[in-house]
Order: structure tokens, then C-alpha cells, then sequence
């Protein structure tokens, strides 16, 4: 029977400073986000913060953008903490987005660099038309522009971005909130919009030498059926983990696809998902361990 440690056994080992196994990393988080897509802190903070929450491996995984990576890295490496570069790329599943998180990626690779190129093309015209949905039906003004104001890189404007102007605007009181309000599907400020497709970004990720984990799966709104098939799709294109302990998961839903990934041979990863101190579900370095019957997908670092 697969076993859980308890997450009081992890707060009664935090990090001390000693030297951690290159291996067996005590306190890893894989997925988080800096200013450079949606979170609020730079890649300089966010390395800061995740080492004195006690990480010890970590990962900055923007959304479809490479550009927090340096300055991500040379923090780690000054404060002593393990940096794997990642990237998470958007990807269109029948008419669902699902996030694919690169870990260990080659962030100079020129197929790499060229997918995610693509991808935020597209974003801006997508802003602008939620923008637009927004505007008309709250009967407000100046959404696109006051977005903006959110977000550290223009080109990467996101529903997050609306969300915190929505939040200073007083129209709902947290971000959450927002997104089950307006910019989930079926809502007014949600749009449809034509992300990579999980072939391409499957190849992005291996010609640059990562390693492809499908984030937190248990956001996704497919059926039984369905779910099976994206994870036969993705294990076939070379997919090699899949989040089971991550900030949005329940521990139901940890335990769900802590068998999936047996069932499928998938390697385990974990992580936040940070994006802010006032936001987020969960901060980094603070998640329960994964099940210790589960392959860890820092096994595959080197």
C-alpha cells in the first residue's frame, strides 16, 4: 500500500545549512514564477525567498518565457542552492489549456527558444479581447492599459494580471475570486485561445534536453477517459513526470495521481506554483513530501 509521510515529519527536518545529497534533495521545489510571467517578484527575490523557506533544489518555471533564468541561477548558485532552468509552456488539449513544465532545459536551444516565441505572439491580441469582454460587461474602462500595470513583461499580459487590477479595482476581493468570476471558461472575460500543441511542445522540450511533467493535473476539467488519454498521449511523445504535490492539489488529488503515475511509470514531481506572497495557496519550500513509493523526478537530474 502506497504511504504518504506526514507533513509533520517534514516540518520537524527543516534545512539547517548542512550539505544536502545531490541525489536526495530534502526540501526540492519545481514549479514557481517570477515577475518575468505572472508572479510578483523578480528572479532574484523569488531565489531569495525560496532559500530561506529552505529549498534546496529549486526551479523557476515561467510561463512560456526564459528570460528570469540568469538572474535565477546566479542567486541560487551565490546562496548555495541547487537551480534547474524550466519553462512552462502553455499547450491546447481538445479545448482545454494544459501546462507542461520543462525542467532542466538547455535555455539557449534555438528550437526552444523559437516555440515559446510563438507562443507569446499570440498573447497580446488574447489580452486585448479579454480586455475588451471585460470592459463590456462590468461597464468599465481602461482594463488593457490598467493590466498592464501588473505585469513585468507586456508581452507576457495574462488573466492573472486582470485579475490583480480587478482585485485594486475592488470588484472582487481576491484573485481567486475573479477567476471563478470572469476568466475561467464559460465566463465573460474568459477567451478561447490556440496555445502549442502537446506534439510541439513535447519536441521544444526534448531538443533542448529537458525533462516534460504535466503541472497540476487535477485543474484540468477532463473526463476519466479523457485524463487516460492525454497521459497515454503524453507518455507516448516521450513525457516522462507528472506534478502529484503541488499548491492547487488536494490530498485526494495527491493521492489520485500518485497512482497514475505508477499505473503510467511516470516520475513524481513537486511544487508550489508560487506566484505571490498574498496569492498564492501555497508558499515555496512549504509542500507536504511526495509518497515514498514514488519515483522523484530530481532522480533524472544530473
Amino acid at each position: 500500500m502506497m504511504r504518504f509521510a506526514h507533513p509533520a515529519e517534514f516540518r520537524r527536518a527543516p534545512y539547517n545549512g548542512e550539505v544536502i545529497s545531490r541525489s536526495q534533495p530534502r526540501n526540492p521545489d519545481l514549479h514557481c514564477h517570477s515577475n518575468v510571467s505572472d508572479g510578483t517578484l523578480a528572479p532574484d527575490a523569488l531565489a531569495r525567498r525560496a532559500h530561506a523557506q529552505g529549498v534546496d533544489l529549486w526551479a523557476l518555471t515561467d510561463h512560456d518565457e526564459l528570460g528570469g533564468l540568469l538572474e535565477a541561477r546566479r542567486t541560487a548558485e551565490e546562496l548555495g542552492m541547487r537551480f534547474v532552468p524550466g519553462v512552462e509552456i502553455s499547450v491546447s488539449v481538445a479545448t482545454q489549456t494544459v501546462h507542461i513544465v520543462a525542467l532542466n532545459i538547455d535555455p539557449e536551444h534555438p528550437t526552444l527558444i523559437d516555440g515559446l516565441q510563438q507562443i507569446r505572439a499570440g498573447r497580446d491580441q488574447r489580452a486585448r479581447d479579454m480586455a475588451a469582454a471585460l470592459e463590456d460587461h462590468l461597464g468599465i474602462e481602461g482594463v488593457y492599459a490598467g493590466a498592464l500595470r501588473f505585469a513585468g513583461n507586456p508581452a507576457l499580459l495574462s488573466r492573472t494580471h486582470f485579475a490583480r487590477l480587478l482585485v485594486e479595482r475592488g470588484i472582487c476581493h481576491q484573485t481567486h475570486e475573479v477567476f471563478s468570476r470572469f476568466l475561467t471558461p464559460g465566463k465573460p472575460g474568459y477567451v478561447e485561445h490556440e496555445w502549442a500543441s502537446l506534439d510541439d511542445a513535447l519536441s521544444w522540450i526534448r531538443a533542448a534536453g529537458g525533462i516534460a511533467v504535466i503541472a497540476h493535473p487535477g485543474r484540468y476539467r477532463f473526463s476519466a477517459t479523457e485524463e487516460w488519454a492525454l497521459l497515454d498521449r503524453f507518455k507516448s511523445l516521450g513525457g516522462q513526470g507528472i506534478e502529484v504535490v503541488t499548491g492547487s492539489h488536494t490530498a485526494s488529488q495527491a493521492r489520485k495521481y500518485a497512482k497514475l503515475a505508477l499505473e503510467f511509470g511516470f516520475y513524481a514531481s513537486r511544487g508550489s506554483d508560487f506566484h505571490s506572497p498574498g496569492e498564492s495557496v501555497c508558499d515555496l519550500g512549504r509542500l507536504a513530501p511526495l509518497p515514498v513509493d514514488l519515483a522523484p523526478v530530481w532522480d533524472l537530474l544530473h
